[in-house]
């Protein structure tokens, strides 16, 4: 996993790097401009929401939604990430801070109407996934939204096929979602996918 210092190194260069795989539909990030935009889309359904982006990054997603109105909220641990977050929502509320840790302090005197991870919860074990879900939904409004768009898979055996089809190219120290095993510690859990190796989970209080 990279660490604080990895994702410096790799911040200025992160949205073009995404931008290639994307657009040649191919793992890791085949279809994340399309996740990004339907998140983005129900999220806007609701005037002015607050809204609460775990790892926000360059603040791709974030900073559309700050544009729009939105009180934005986040949490990233590089603080190169931060920087370049910041120059585009100068009056959000960012932070540093391992979200394997959990939450920073500040984030964890308010709830959101919101609460968005996009290829970030990864870094994550299945259990600290877990552990992380619940203090997260604890934090919602009562009709607050978790969205969480991730390389995720239906079950465990499509994850190995899929794993093996991409050979060497696949991130050994990643830790993607597996929908079935999910459902076993949330049953009300959505899922909607959106690429060959992506999709949006969605969770509500």
């Amino acid at each position: 996993m990279l660490d604080n210092k990895g994702f410096d190194l790799w911040a200025d260069g992160y949205d073009k790097a995404v931008g290639v795989s994307d657009g040649e539909n191919r793992y890791p990030f085949a279809g994340y401009k399309r996740i990004l935009a339907k998140i983005f889309q129900r999220i806007m359904m609701r005037s002015e929401p607050s809204v609460l982006d775990i790892g926000f990054g360059t603040g791709v997603l974030t900073a559309k939604l700050y544009e729009r109105g939105c009180k934005i909220y986040g949490q990233d641990f590089s603080p190169r990430m931060i920087e370049l977050a910041s120059a585009k929502m100068p009056r959000a509320h960012l932070y540093e801070g391992d979200f394997s840790k959990g939450l920073v302090e500040p984030l964890l005197h308010r709830d959101y109407d919101f609460i968005v991870a996009t290829y970030a919860l990864h870094h994550l074990t299945d259990l600290e996934k877990n552990n992380f879900i619940h203090l997260l939904l604890n934090h919602l409004h009562t009709d607050g939204q978790i969205f969480i768009g991730d390389i995720v898979f239906e079950t465990r055996n499509q994850l190995r096929d899929f794993r093996e089809k991409v050979g060497e190219d696949w991130d050994e120290e990643e830790i993607y979602f597996v929908i079935d095993e999910m459902k076993r510690e949330f049953p009300n859990l959505r899922f909607e996918r959106f690429s060959c190796c992506a999709g949006i989970l969605s969770l509500s209080r």
